[in-house]
């Protein structure tokens, strides 16, 4: 069934709004892939802030076209049955969600990505940013990291008191 010529405007305007505001879209074949597991895919990746969408690549090229950051990114690998993963909040999670439900999908492979930039990433590149950690574990890394010495310092502390009251009672002996 075609797409009026209206309705194919509201989806590169929708396209748009999405692409200028995504900080990563990540782009993959899904050819045999069922629409149960496609349901599937979509509710993990609206779990981790992630949109995906399966539009015709050409109206993803129009409306490319149309965010500057991404005027002059390569098109080139937008070919067959793509499907596009996107976020705002986050630069790995559309990759993290597709390559974990291509874990137990086969069919479904990771072709690349592009970024909020307009840097295009290639199937190496993407994979290997699916494999970095998540915004959050990061966060919980940098906080692990600055806790450790307030824990330092308070241990030293507790162990100052026992020090002051070892020569405390030495003094008075």
């Amino acid at each position: 069934m075609a797409i009026s010529k209206s309705r194919k405007q509201e989806l590169v305007a929708e396209l748009e709004k999405t692409l200028s505001e995504a900080k990563m879209a990540v782009f993959a074949k899904y050819s045999g892939i069922s629409v149960r597991d496609l349901q599937v895919l979509r509710r993990a990746a609206r779990e981790a802030g992630v949109t995906i969408k399966i539009v015709k690549n050409r109206l993803v090229r129009v409306a490319m076209s149309q965010v500057e950051a991404l005027k002059k990114t390569s098109t080139e690998a937008l070919k067959g049955q793509i499907l596009y993963a996107f976020s705002a909040t986050d630069e790995v999670a559309p990759a993290q969600v597709l390559d974990e439900f291509a874990k137990d999908h086969p069919n479904l492979v990771l072709i690349g990505a592009f970024s909020g930039e307009g840097a295009n990433l290639d199937t190496t590149e993407t994979t290997a940013l699916a494999k970095l950690p998540s915004k959050n574990e990061l966060i919980w890394a940098v906080l692990a990291t600055l806790e450790s010495p307030l824990n330092d310092v308070v241990s030293g502390l507790n162990n100052l008191g026992g020090i002051l009251n070892a020569l405390e009672a030495k003094a008075t002996n």
